[in-house]
């Protein structure tokens, strides 16, 4: 246990862990220090000096090093002849800390007047205006006139552009250096940098593209004024017009909790429109951050004016009720040879409902994923009490195939957090990724030797310690990986962690590609492995799955089936197959719950109103249900998740207000005073609880038979991008530029042998068909391997031989 200190602040006796600072002292014990370079996530600087102090120590008797008392008995105080920064200060037992006395406000408000020196008075038109506590300090501490004249003010470009992302107005920056911080010490990717002196420095961005990092965004939620704003809100709307839904991430499986903010406006015609997406505070999920997939995509989908709103018969307009009983009718006369395929994006109220729709009918849930396993992430996952956030020194995080950084952004500040408090990482794949840069021990393996990787660390000395530490995760991906190969990994890394099964910090963890692809594995989803064998001949209900989409072959699976209806939000490749179309509500407007990765529930709720004429999957499953003799809850989510409690055993013990609790959570952030913490949201509508285990130990994984290029063949294999193309990013105009173009990553051995080209265009053939790419170098590929990113309209979801020749080469007919 720490060691604690206590010391008065402004007469207020706390009493704190020793190496804690005044500002933090004085924040847990309700007492605000004004700061800007400041920030409880970072390490201190001490650069501004806004938080000058007074403070106080008690004197020591040299010749027996004791405290000095006065005729009261109390220790003598000696004060600091000159004011301290509270930053950097550490408290000391019996310290006595003043920082609203005469001296401590006279020093804080000359600072701010220096600033204001510089700062030009843009607040009427700053998009800071109102969450800026720049100019919520100067309300507090700021003088009443000012000592310089306005003419004298240094003046700088207005809008610089640090990439097509984030704007910085060089004129309101004041050098904190928190953005520059955060790119170096939490992202892990220093692009940021100080150009210049004195009252010339500005910011500059090193990168090309500019600012080139997924996480750039929480600069403008950290920088204390108007100077870093982001593109898709800058002049968009002032805080006080806006109101505020809690929500979650739905890009990836991370989960992180976010706040919509929404407004109605008149040039949407009345319409409410969500105007940014900030980060909420879980210091169990996210901490206070979030990454630019799930800031500048994360609800432009559920935006789109290509949102259905008709239900369609055979591509016909036509009435809900009448679509809904033809549905109805076609299940019923199915029977058993009804198949609900289901994709990740839904959540546990739509997907339950759904599974009891097909078991009421006797037929077959079917998850749609490329990636498989999630039997035993539900039997060996993590459970209450875990927190990646605690694991350091002693504990041991594994990744395995898969670049966590692209697929899981916010996983990767963590598990880099957690190995720079010293935890060992261990990063498994057979090509390099971001991670590899904090991993303790890099294991390359070929690809289709996955399995064989894994089994054979138990066995290796130097592995032995890190394998049986007191904590153990595991990540496992799909990175060159279809569903059959990920479901032998994920059997493999169970091996490993299955016999803590049930200790906090101790479990296996699936990198899935949508919200809540875990949730529906403890439902008891089964994971699709031959669509075309599933859906011959069969009634099928597909839902938040565009498989047609996705690859041509698989339409023709959906043109086996014997009839085909979709619930989608948007006339995609399959719902133009479908003789019926059920538009939905997205998930922004409307309540429900997604089940993490880590196996956490948590709630998010409606931002804006339903789109005329569409409904939640719940409720209309419920609604084909009931027509079909079968009754389902469909009135509102929390009655379906009463039900889900009452049924399946992990979901035991939660309920929609268990769900919406909270505890104090530190730092403490998104009150009042945003120069602490940033403008980042508190969390006052959930923190979410962890599953508990079930009692079914899995199957076993089917057996895979790995593919092995021969000579001038080359093995094309999956992977995922943190930019793509899928259907929940292509409404973000603003990442255009970084999603790019479909790109074929090769060796450059085996691209010289090709006369493959760094950036050139080439062309992959398979199944007869051709797709146009852009070549990247890769020198920790296998030469006899290309790697192709997922969604990007090329069918690649296993292991395939294919043949990639240079676009001039192509179109010779070489």
């Amino acid at each position: 246990m720490a060691q604690m200190v206590t010391l008065t602040i402004n007469e207020v006796k706390v009493n704190v862990a020793a190496g804690t600072l005044i500002v933090d002292a004085a924040k847990k014990a309700g007492i605000d220090i004004p700061v800007f370079c400041y920030h409880p996530k970072m390490e201190p600087v001490g650069m501004c000096r806004q938080c000058l102090v007074e403070i106080g120590r008690p004197m020591i008797d040299r010749a027996t090093g004791q405290a000095v008392l006065d005729e009261s008995g109390k220790p003598k105080l000696q004060f600091s002849p000159k004011l301290e920064t509270a930053c950097t200060t550490p408290v000391s037992e019996g310290m006595a800390v003043l920082t609203a006395s005469e001296k401590a406000k006279a020093g804080q408000k000359e600072i701010i007047e220096l600033l204001l020196t510089s700062h030009p008075l843009d607040c009427p038109v700053c998009d800071k205006g109102g969450e800026c506590p720049l100019q919520n300090l100067t309300m507090a501490f700021g003088s009443s006139g000012s000592r310089f004249i306005f003419d004298e003010k240094q003046h700088a470009a207005k809008s610089v552009p640090l990439g097509e992302l984030i704007t910085l107005d060089r004129e309101r920056c004041i050098q904190c250096a928190r953005c520059i911080r955060f790119q170096n010490d939490i992202a892990g990717e220093p692009v940021l940098g100080f150009y210049q002196r004195g009252r010339a420095t500005d910011i500059v961005t090193y990168s090309e593209p500019g600012f080139d990092s997924i996480f750039s965004g929480n600069t403008t939620d950290i920088c204390p004024v108007g100077a870093l704003t982001t593109s898709d809100f800058r002049f968009g709307a002032r805080p006080w017009e806006m109101n505020h839904a809690a929500s979650v991430c739905a890009q990836c499986a991370v989960g992180c909790n976010i706040t919509f903010n929404v407004r109605r406006e008149a040039k949407t015609g009345g319409r409410h429109v969500i105007k940014r997406a900030m980060p909420r505070q879980n210091e169990q999920v996210n901490e206070i951050w979030m990454c630019d997939k799930g800031r500048f995509a994360g609800y432009h989908f559920a935006e789109s004016a290509e949102r259905l709103t008709q239900s369609l018969i055979k591509g016909t307009p036509a009435e809900l009720d009448a679509a809904e009983k033809l549905v109805a009718e076609k299940l019923k006369a199915a029977g058993s040879d009804v198949v609900v395929l289901a994709g990740g994006r839904l959540s546990n109220e739509d997907l339950f409902n759904l599974k009891q729709l097909a078991d009421g009918l006797g037929g077959k849930a079917l998850l749609y994923t490329p990636m498989a396993g999630g039997e035993f992430t539900a039997a060996y996952g993590l459970t209450a009490g875990s927190n990646l956030g605690d694991l350091g020194k002693g504990s041991t995080v594994m990744v395995v195939a898969s670049d966590i950084h692209d697929e899981a952004p916010v996983w990767y500040l963590r598990i880099k957090a957690a190995a720079q408090r010293g935890a060992a990482v261990i990063v498994a794949n057979a090509r390099a990724t971001k991670l590899d840069e904090f991993a303790t021990y890099v294991v390359r393996y070929a690809y289709g030797d996955e399995v064989e990787t894994v089994k054979s660390l138990s066995n290796k000395e130097k592995f032995a310690e890190a394998l049986n530490a007191e904590n153990l995760v595991i990540f496992y991906g799909s990175d060159g990986l279809g569903a059959a190969g990920s479901a032998v990994v994920a059997e493999a890394c169970a091996e490993l962690v299955k016999a803590r099964a049930g200790k906090p910090n101790n479990g296996l963890v699936g990198v899935w590609n949508a919200p809540n692809t875990q949730g529906a594995c403890e439902l008891g989803y089964r994971t699709v492995f031959d669509l075309a064998v599933e859906l011959k001949g069969k009634t099928v209900l597909l839902a938040a799955a565009d498989p047609a989409g996705d690859d041509p072959a698989l339409a023709e699976a959906l043109r086996a089936a014997s009839f085909v209806a979709v619930q989608e939000l948007f006339l995609t490749e399959s719902a133009k197959l479908a003789e019926v179309v059920l538009p939905v509500s997205a998930y922004t407007e409307r309540e429900g719950t997604y089940t993490s990765a880590e196996r956490r529930v948590q709630r998010f709720y409606p931002a804006v109103p339903a789109r005329p004429g569409t409904k939640p999957d719940y409720a209309l499953t419920a609604d084909i249900a009931r027509l079909a003799g079968i009754e389902l809850e469909g009135r509102s989510p929390l009655l379906v998740m009463n039900k889900i409690t009452a049924s399946v055993k992990s979901f035991a013990g939660l309920s929609y207000g268990r769900l919406a609790e909270v505890a104090e959570q530190y730092p403490i952030i998104g009150r009042g005073d945003l120069y602490y913490g940033g403008t980042t949201y508190e969390n006052t509508q959930g923190l979410g609880a962890h599953l508990g285990l079930g009692d079914t130990a899995p199957a076993p994984a089917p057996p895979r038979s790995a593919l092995r290029p021969k000579e001038n063949e080359l093995l094309a294999v999956p992977a995922s991008k943190v930019y793509d193309r899928g259907a929940t990013m292509t409404a973000a105009a603003l990442l255009e530029a970084r999603t790019g173009r479909p790109v074929a990553v090769v060796h450059p051995a085996a691209a010289g042998k090709l006369g493959l080209l760094q950036g050139a265009p080439a062309q992959i053939s398979l199944n007869g068909a051709e797709y146009a790419v852009v070549v990247k170098l890769d020198e920790s590929l296998s030469a006899g391997v290309v790697l192709v990113y997922r969604s990007f309209g090329i069918p690649i979801f296993e292991p395939v031989i294919v043949s990639i020749a240079a676009a001039e080469q192509a179109r010779g007919g070489l």
